[in-house]
């Protein structure tokens, strides 16, 4: 009965120590001060690696956000007396963001069909274009959706355009994450032509000669501004007035000729019928910012990212220390309760292990994050991060610490309390040393597992250093160089903990000679 009561309360403890880390984290993401009253602000979700021309990180500076969107929205806030202020999520994820209240607006390519108008409200058009074929350059041209029956074509998932060509019927269809993957697979003759949408084919395909534009436009899409189903009417309102006021003065069209993407569509919604107003410096900037390189100036690109994945590893630490944190006082907690607490300890101990390993840490992470505001409680990208791994390598720990527990003699126990002893004294002081020394190993290695699990955590909108890989790759189309800079990174942050894993094992082996000796 002492043993279980010692069981309960090393798990408040754990608890504690995990309440600990979690303040920690959230010391990570308090405002230094409170932004003035007076000041408004329109804070809107984006994915930066949802590629040009829509929001990108600017080629020529990785570390500042660009796109014909991101100066729409600059404008737009003008417009109505806001301050921009940009979120970053994952695409997947911009919607359920939405309904979380992480942001009070989405812009990112994001259509107006029946089935998106049912999840969120949408705003009046800011850009209006159509569907693009892409063949390869000297191939039989193509005309119409008719021609592309019988032939591999590839688009973006859950785009309208997967929708028209899955209804045209006939055509094989592969749908893409990203959209230069499909270009890619077309000039390596995988698939015989891409239908994406217009800007899409402007700065993926066009400035590529191996690739050319054909045939006719297919469809009709709509871009519109999403915000909560329901919970902004007056801001819906607010950015219906300033798109409106943007398509009239000329200012829409100032952006669009900026970056090349004007459309006879925008031409009739706007009833603007002029030649080009704006030289189109923000494409022919990209263009120029992309184009193959030799090896002297890639070093140079390189040495320029070297700032913004430093501060993304040192992110991915944080995130590793503070989840370790929370996972070895909660596992340490659990296995006592496990041993020692008794047989309704033990099922609940128990239960929560097995639930929380039997689901994927994916779901784990999207739940706390997106799940728990439905409830009322919402949280920091990084607390949730934080608390999503130390939770989930809690349920790990404690099997470790527990068969640890279990590995030392039973009659250790029996002879301190004869050498009078208290329970609490025989486990402080005799059987969790030697368990510690048996767990240790594994322990290490776990943290090393840990690191690189936090690579999960980009899918809430925290940008770590497999965020910034992907942010930087996307952006230039290098996903070799940037991939073996970052792999270089994960090695030297894991490599000392290796080191340390091995001479745990060391530590471990001679305290198993000694106590045999």
């Amino acid at each position: 009965m002492r043993l279980a009561r010692l069981a309960l309360s090393s798990l408040l403890l754990a608890v504690s120590l995990s309440a600990a880390a979690v303040s920690a984290a959230s010391a990570q993401t308090a405002p230094a001060s409170p932004a003035p009253a007076a000041e408004r602000k329109l804070t809107y979700g984006g994915d930066s690696t949802s590629g040009a021309p829509y929001t990108f990180q600017d080629p020529a500076d990785p570390n500042i956000t660009v796109g014909f969107e991101v100066d729409i929205m600059k404008e737009l806030a003008a417009k109505i007396g806001r301050k921009p202020v940009f979120v970053q999520n994952d695409w997947s994820n911009l919607i359920p963001g939405l309904d979380a209240g992480l942001y009070e607006a989405v812009i990112n390519g994001l259509e107006i069909t029946p089935d998106h108008q049912a999840v969120a409200d949408f705003s009046a058009p800011y850009y209006t274009t159509f569907g693009q074929i892409v063949i390869r350059r000297g191939d039989a041209p193509i005309d119409n959706l008719e021609g592309l029956k019988g032939k591999k074509v590839g688009t973006l998932k859950s785009s309208q355009m997967e929708y028209v060509l899955r209804n045209a019927g006939g055509i094989d269809l592969r749908t893409y994450d990203q959209e230069i993957d499909a270009y890619s697979d077309l000039k390596l003759k995988r698939i015989d032509a891409t239908v994406m949408d217009f800007p899409i084919a402007v700065y993926y395909a066009q400035p590529d000669r191996e690739l050319q534009f054909t045939g006719q436009p297919i469809g009709r899409i709509e871009y519109g501004i999403a915000l909560k189903k329901g919970a902004h009417p007056e801001l819906l309102a607010e950015i219906n007035t300033g798109l409106s006021q943007m398509m009239h003065d000329g200012s829409m069209r100032t952006i669009l000729d900026r970056w090349a993407i004007w459309t006879p569509l925008m031409a009739q919604l706007t009833g603007d019928q002029r030649p080009i107003q704006a030289q189109p410096l923000a494409y022919d900037h990209f263009v120029q910012a992309t184009q193959p390189q030799g090896w002297k100036m890639q070093l140079e690109r390189y040495m320029r990212f070297l700032p913004q994945l430093g501060w993304a590893a040192v992110m991915t630490l944080e995130i590793s220390i503070l989840a370790m944190v929370i996972a070895v006082g909660l596992g340490a907690g659990l296995a006592l309760c496990r041993v020692y607490g008794g047989v309704v300890l033990d099922r609940l101990a128990q239960v929560y292990i097995e639930v929380v390993r039997g689901t994927p840490l994916l779901i784990q992470v999207l739940f706390i994050y997106y799940g728990l505001p439905k409830v009322g409680l919402q949280l920091e990208p990084f607390v949730a991060g934080v608390i999503a791994l130390g939770l989930n390598y809690a349920a790990y720990e404690a099997e470790n610490y527990r068969a640890g527990l279990l590995a030392i003699p039973r009659n250790q126990m029996e002879a301190a309390i004869a050498l009078n002893m208290t329970e609490r004294q025989a486990l402080r002081n005799v059987i969790i040393p030697q368990a510690a020394r048996i767990v240790l190993p594994p322990t290490t290695n776990d943290f090393i597992s840990l690191i690189k699990d936090s690579s999960l955590v980009s899918v809430i909108s925290l940008v770590e250093l497999t965020k910034t890989y992907e942010l930087i790759s996307t952006t230039y189309y290098d996903y070799f160089g940037t991939g073996l800079l970052v792999a270089a990174i994960y090695l030297l942050i894991g490599l000392p903990f290796v080191r340390l894993a091995k001479w745990a094992e060391r530590y471990a082996s001679r305290g198993v000679t000694r106590s045999i000796g």
